[in-house]
């Protein structure tokens, strides 16, 4: 991957201001590639775009699907706007706020979407429903899947398949063809949701092209449990073949953000057949995910790569992450084939946790870029590998945080950080001005000798905890802040760019 000395933001899609209570691909997207361009980035970071649910927190790391999208990306001017359209949004009344109402939001903008997808019925055009035939063609190999479990969900009440009736939850051919026929007009509706999802994103893409900006998307390495992903392909997942219910799920063991660990939940995948070579299966599904976000993004940010190496097993039983025991990875030969199906890997290693010897070394022998987290740095250890000074690659990616992290100024005005901390911080940077600490980080990720570094939005806003993404093991509260508009004024704007071109970054 050729990444040149550049910097970029982090922000997710749903945390632009958005004009109907949560962050689109519309004009504000346009919005916010006009503030990169002018802050002299030349990269916007964002999480996983998947379709998220009530069940697992809105957390787009729990998403129902690998493959299709959001539906609440989806620019509702652009949908008015369409040809087929006989409809006039009107205005919800949603308040202005730095967090999204998701149970207010979800349910106004599937009455607008349902009502789009009537209006098509009705009003399209040969081109338009051929466009849309096509499309339906070409994504069958995921999204007759993803229709059916979608409609099935709504059916049923809930992702939780295993709650489902038995002929439904374990895909009974003959039970799926029933509802199938039951269920076809929902199983259009949804596929015209992805449609619409796509064909914007396409254009979102190709804007964010023009103006040099490049993507870089978020794959989480797990599936959910409660999602289309693990009903429709039990075949590469750990789980009884009888019940569908997984005999050991993912997490990670005991570390800086959790005393007991982190059970996630997730099922496992079944790296080996039953000859114990490496599952055709498995990297066959795995080819398919990568060569699919590769079209909608440049670069692809791995979570918890260390687990192609070793993962953490925790029995189904257990209640907590401790009992869990470290499993080998599929290791290098699973990239090796991946690289023969699909060539190039534009990936991002997120080698953070529990990180061996081992995990570098499977991350340096494939020649890709791992995370430094600035936040991580400060533990009075001279040695630490995330202080810059001891950065012996510059093929690397320097975070002040992430979204697991607080903001920057949360960290180090709050609690997690002492006084002693502190003031050891100050010394290591040469400062004593302990105002404005957030731009003092900023500058610190700047003038390392990592190649790339990015900013959550946040930390550029000096915010403090409070508008924080995500605080892990917990399971509510998160993935709900979003920028006000007109926040990330021009005066950070160019102080942004101000530093980048101090640190020959632009």
């Amino acid at each position: 991957m050729d990444m040149k000395r550049s910097s970029g933001i982090l922000l997710h899609i749903t945390s632009l201001p958005g004009e109907y209570g949560t962050g689109t691909i519309g004009n504000d997207a346009l919005q916010f590639m006009e503030q990169l361009v002018s802050a002299g980035q030349k990269y916007w970071q964002i999480l996983p775009i998947g379709p998220v649910s009530r069940d697992s927190g809105y957390s787009p790391y729990a998403s129902t699907s690998t493959f299709a999208g959001n539906p609440l990306f989806i620019n509702l001017k652009d949908l008015a706007g369409s040809s087929w359209s006989r409809q006039d949004i009107e205005d919800p009344g949603f308040p202005e706020s730095d967090f999204i109402d998701f149970e207010a939001v979800i349910p106004w903008k599937n009455g607008v979407l349902e009502q789009a997808f009537m209006d098509f019925r009705a009003n399209a055009g040969a081109g338009d429903r051929a466009d849309f035939d096509k499309f339906r063609k070409n994504e069958e190999y995921w999204l007759d899947d993803y229709s059916l479990f979608s409609s099935l969900a709504e059916k049923f009440g809930t992702c939780d398949w295993l709650t489902w009736e038995k002929g439904a939850a374990l895909r009974d051919p003959h039970a799926l063809d029933s509802y199938r026929k039951q269920l076809s007009l929902r199983m259009e509706y949804h596929s015209f949701l992805q449609y619409v999802f796509f064909m914007q994103w396409y254009g979102f893409k190709i804007n964010c092209v023009k103006r040099g900006i490049r993507i870089i998307g978020d794959i989480p390495v797990y599936v959910t449990m409660e999602g289309a992903d693990a009903w429709s392909h039990p075949d590469i997942l750990q789980v009884n073949r009888k019940t569908g219910r997984p005999v050991a799920v993912a997490g990670v063991p005991p570390d800086y953000f959790s005393e007991t660990g982190q059970r996630w939940g997730n099922p496992l995948y079944r790296w080996e057949d039953k000859s114990g070579i490496l599952n055709s299966s498995t990297v066959s599904w795995w080819a398919r995910r990568i060569s699919h976000l590769n079209r909608l993004v440049d670069i692809i940010r791995i979570d918890h790569f260390r687990g192609f190496e070793a993962y953490w097993t925790i029995p189904a039983g257990e209640k907590t992450a401790v009992n869990g025991k470290w499993t080998e990875g599929p290791g290098i030969e699973f990239f090796h084939k991946l690289r023969q199906d699909i060539g190039d890997l534009p990936l991002i290693a997120e080698d953070l946790g529990v990180i061996t010897p081992a995990v570098e070394k499977l991350r340096d022998d494939l020649g890709l870029p791992g995370m430094k987290i600035l936040q991580f740095a400060f533990d009075f250890n001279s040695a630490n590998p995330y202080l810059p000074h001891n950065y012996d690659n510059s093929n690397t990616i320097v975070y002040t945080g992430t979204h697991d992290n607080n903001t920057t100024n949360g960290w180090f005005y709050g609690p997690e950080t002492d006084e002693n901390t502190r003031h050891y911080i100050m010394e290591y940077m040469a400062s004593d001005n302990f105002s404005d600490f957030h731009w003092q980080l900023i500058r610190l990720a700047c003038m390392s000798t990592a190649k790339l570094v990015i900013f959550p939005a946040q930390d550029l806003l000096g915010y403090g905890s409070e508008f924080r993404m995500n605080t892990p093991a917990t399971g509510t509260g998160n993935w709900l802040w979003k920028l006000r508009k007109d926040s990330m004024s021009e005066q950070i704007l160019s102080r942004l760019y101000r530093l980048c071109e101090i640190y020959s970054r632009l």
